[in-house]
């Protein structure tokens, strides 16, 4: 799976979508072990997901910008 297909398929456990892992990884079609070990790679390379130790202020500043930009087109595109 590509890189780009990855962060959209972790960017659902993220809000407004906030799906857990079996429900994603069902939907997608992949083990949860697959998915657990992406969310995993997700943490270490210091990326926003579910699960992770920091809480979002302790983000780096490009995450926390990623996530605004993801829910914001994603809220503009509902209304």
């Amino acid at each position: 799976m590509s890189p780009e297909r990855k962060a959209a398929t972790l960017a659902k456990l993220l809000p407004p979508y906030n799906m857990t892992v079996s429900a994603v990884a069902q939907m997608e079609g992949i083990s949860e072990a697959t998915f657990y070990n992406w969310r995993s790679q997700a943490k270490a390379e210091g990326k926003p997901v579910p699960g992770a130790d920091k809480n979002n202020e302790q983000w780096p500043a490009q995450a926390r910008l990623a996530v605004i930009i993801e829910t914001a087109t994603l809220v503009l595109a509902q209304t």
